[in-house]
């Protein structure tokens, strides 16, 4: 295992925030693209099959193109498949805004989402080589950032429209802030990590398969995933559906988004009050089965404290990325459980939207979805009890104790 050595405290604050922007991108390419598709559809001639189909890239391409990252990082490097991401991203930004046809747009966003797919999948490794001590903090800042990138792409891509003059600046816009981040990633290339290029440190893919930890995390990751995906979807129009006008629900789902945030950033601290006990699981759980019998049994009263306890149990996400770092004890078993976590989950996450989507059209009612989305809050429940339990990767695979390679 290569590992970096002992950097300065100037060098691990510029590798902390180069982690951070990272993060800041990745989520970019979704949440600016969502709030002007109309414009985009109507100047593209893009059907609303291809636009359906445009909504539902980023899923795939978080689970197809994060299980393909793990061959990327093992021959690349960390730092090089850092620069990769972002290059990607960059390209992927410009061009879907000189573009004039729908095909060349859906490549062109596939693109960049293949960039940011790569890029959940190498934030767990990436903090565990170069903060092994600060696993929960910089788990928690990058949460945040990932969060943080979500809000400004909705939030800030129509104002950028309008003052700019159309949608393709505005989406194109957003390039700088990938390339600010590409920087200093590049000045990091001379000294790459490799994670496992020696062969008494790899993990293959396929041991995986046999290991409890590895598939509790794919549950608890897919369960949480697919529930936002579906708050995302579905949760203002199951508002307004109920009464709410369109304002009020878009601004409950802002107050359910924007609750996390905090919350991640104050989740070493919790973290490091409940120890390895399976209070955070269950109670992110809890939280989330309860928003959702607020919202099934009375949508418009208190609307806000649903929308709060939502927002709050989605700190299952951040929870679940930190716990890969801290349930494998080398770099090369971090990268394989993140691979291992994150494709199979969105995977999962897919279904979430879909789902709610077939079975409020089946019965014309949101009873049945509510209750099949408060089900995903005890799969939450289940499987992070067993992820919380102080169990490593390497053991249920035979591997027996190895040296910290981080």
């Amino acid at each position: 295992m290569t590992v970096p050595r002992s950097p300065s405290t100037k060098g691990r604050l510029l590798v902390g925030a180069a982690i951070v922007l990272l993060a800041l991108n990745l989520r970019i390419a979704v949440g600016s693209l969502g709030v002007v598709l109309g414009p985009v559809r109507h100047d593209l001639g893009m059907s609303a099959v291809v636009g359906g189909v445009l909504t539902t890239i980023p899923v795939l391409c978080f689970a197809v193109f994060g299980v393909g990252s793990h061959g990327v990082v093992k021959r690349l490097g960390l730092h090089r498949t850092a620069s990769l991401v972002l290059a990607m991203i960059v390209a992927g930004l410009v061009l879907r805004a000189l573009v004039h046809t729908s095909a060349l747009f859906l490549l062109c966003t596939t693109i960049a989402l293949a960039g940011a797919a790569m890029g959940n999948i190498i934030l767990p490794p990436l903090v565990k080589v170069h903060f092994p001590d600060r696993l929960a903090l910089l788990s928690a800042l990058y949460g945040a950032a990932l969060m943080t990138g979500a809000t400004l792409g909705s939030v800030a891509t129509v104002p950028l429209s309008d003052a700019l003059g159309g949608w393709r600046e505005a989406l194109g816009l957003w390039s700088l802030l990938a390339i600010a981040a590409l920087l200093p990633w590049l000045g990091q290339i001379r000294r790459d990590v490799r994670t496992d290029p020696m062969s008494s440190d790899r993990l293959a893919m396929r041991e995986l398969v046999r290991s409890p930890v590895a598939w509790a995390m794919v549950l608890c990751f897919g369960a949480q995933a697919a529930g936002a995906y579906a708050q995302f979807g579905w949760f203002p129009e199951m508002l307004t559906d109920a009464g709410l006008s369109d304002a009020h629900a878009g601004a409950m789902l802002g107050l359910l988004s924007g609750v996390g945030i905090p919350l991640t950033l104050g989740l070493p601290w919790l973290m490091r009050l409940v120890g390895e006990r399976p209070v955070l699981p269950v109670a992110f759980a809890a939280l989330t089965a309860g928003g959702w019998l607020g919202v099934l049994l009375a949508p418009t009263t208190f609307t806000w404290l649903w929308a709060v306890m939502l927002g709050i149990g989605g700190g299952a996400f951040t929870w679940t990325l930190t716990m890969i770092g801290k349930r494998s004890r080398t770099s090369a078993g971090t990268t394989a459980l993140s691979v291992f976590t994150q494709g199979p989950g969105y995977l999962i996450a897919g279904a979430g939207p879909l789902g709610v989507g077939a079975l409020h059209e089946a019965t014309d009612s949101w009873t049945v979805p509510l209750v099949a989305l408060m089900a995903l809050a005890v799969v939450i429940a289940v499987a992070g009890w067993i992820v919380a339990r102080p169990v490593m990767l390497e053991d249920t695979l035979g591997h027996g104790p190895r040296g910290l390679s981080s």
